[in-house]
């Protein structure tokens, strides 16, 4: 993937005139990804965490950084490393609950990691293994631990329910061994990806007091994970503001410490809108456009979840209705394959160019080299993302807002 700072275009459009590409072209849009950040970091009624599994760019990291994002969720030691080389000064937070005891000890030993997550007794007793110090055998004293409870996912677009996350029933009693070998206790959850209604963190802070109830311990830090949403096509979800209203009244009524933390994590949120990308139409089959990335590049998520992005034409010669198409990538695999459907005009044909916006969580990250394809030049452009979430207007209607309306 090749990269060149120093080429900074006004728009897509623009980049297709001065490149005319062969190969994708990544957008890469610093000012959405800062004011994203100002926007949690104003706005959420405690501290963010960038989830870095959902664009771990370089690039981006430091964007953020640099816009007031001082927390980062690190889900393996490789991402434990990048962070850290970036940003040296940057509180790293290991909330995968599954994790190797050399990645353990590699993280708090070497780059100063000392928030975990767990979701077994197992994985507490192998942090508190790994942790321990290597000449005296003396157990860590500062140890963060975060119990991970496993929430519904049913507002959610892509559920996480089921990999992570200990029951109900299981939680008391680990928060009760974890508070044993730690000065600072947490509960995390993940109501899923893209949660479309707030009342998502309503149940899953009902859930987070049944447990802290029954457990009886002190809990020092909340953390509601990630779930946030982006706009996409037909997935336009209320203001994040009624998101953030909701998880701070139910978080103030938790039995918790009285300087309790509140955190979150989002991932999609922060990044979406960072990236969309330039693909050229190789063929058209009817209503089937062959492109330049598909399923094992950045459009993972539309072929595999049949995530609907949007998309734009970028030639000023269309001029027939718009027409719903389907996408095949350049792979030779059938299931190279994007039903979206992904709107464009009825005249498009091979040559021309197209936009496909917010891709900046997952998509540029999902990119592989199957096939001898995946290589993307990834440019700066200065206009507007194609959808946005954070530029002051409302995606949906007041009336339309279910937190009004409960």
């Amino acid at each position: 993937m090749h990269i060149y700072p120093d080429d900074v275009f006004v728009d897509a459009r623009a980049v297709v005139r001065d490149l005319r590409p062969d190969e994708p072209v990544i957008l890469n849009r610093p000012h959405a990804a800062a004011r994203a950040a100002r926007f949690f970091i104003e706005k959420f009624p405690g501290k963010s965490l960038y989830a870095v599994k959902a664009n771990p760019s370089p690039d981006l990291l430091q964007v953020l950084w640099d816009a007031g994002i001082t927390h980062y969720d690190v889900a393996s030691i490789a991402e434990v490393r990048l962070a850290r080389g970036l940003l040296p000064a940057a509180v790293l937070c290991f909330m995968h609950p599954i994790k190797t005891p050399s990645a353990i000890r590699e993280a708090y030993f070497k780059h100063g990691v000392k928030t975990f997550s767990l979701d077994s007794a197992e994985e507490l007793h192998k942090i508190v293994e790994a942790c321990r110090n290597p000449e005296t055998g003396e157990p860590a004293r500062d140890l963060r631990l975060a119990v991970r409870l496993r929430v519904s996912s049913e507002y959610s677009e892509l559920s996480l329910a089921s990999k992570f996350g200990c029951d109900l029933t299981e939680a008391p009693a680990l928060l009760q061994e974890a508070r044993q070998h730690c000065d600072w206790l947490g509960i995390c959850f993940h109501v899923g990806s893209q949660a479309m209604s707030p009342f998502a963190f309503v149940q899953a802070i009902d859930r987070t007091r049944a447990a802290i109830a029954e457990a009886s311990v002190v809990i020092d830090m909340i953390d509601v994970g990630g779930g946030f949403p982006s706009a996409y096509p037909g997935l336009e979800p209320p203001p994040m503001e009624d998101y953030f209203a909701i998880i701070a009244r139910h978080f103030e009524a938790l039995p918790i410490a009285y300087n309790a933390e509140l955190w979150c994590e989002p991932g999609r949120a922060l990044c979406a809108e960072y990236s969309s990308m330039i693909v050229k139409v190789e063929k058209r089959r009817g209503e089937e456009l062959y492109i330049n990335d598909g399923a094992y590049g950045a459009l993972y998520d539309a072929a595999h979840v049949d995530w609907r992005f949007p998309v734009a034409a970028l030639e000023d010669d269309l001029r027939d209705p718009v027409m719903d198409f389907a996408f095949y990538g350049p792979t030779c695999d059938d299931a190279d394959y994007m039903q979206g459907p992904f709107a464009l005009p009825g005249d498009i044909q091979a040559g021309d160019y197209i936009e496909i916006g917010m891709l900046g969580a997952y998509g540029a990250a999902m990119k592989t080299g199957f096939n001898g394809f995946g290589n993307a030049e990834q440019v700066v452009v200065t206009d507007e993302p194609m959808m946005s979430l954070y530029r002051g207007d409302r995606v949906r209607p007041e009336i339309d807002n279910v937190v009004n309306l409960r």
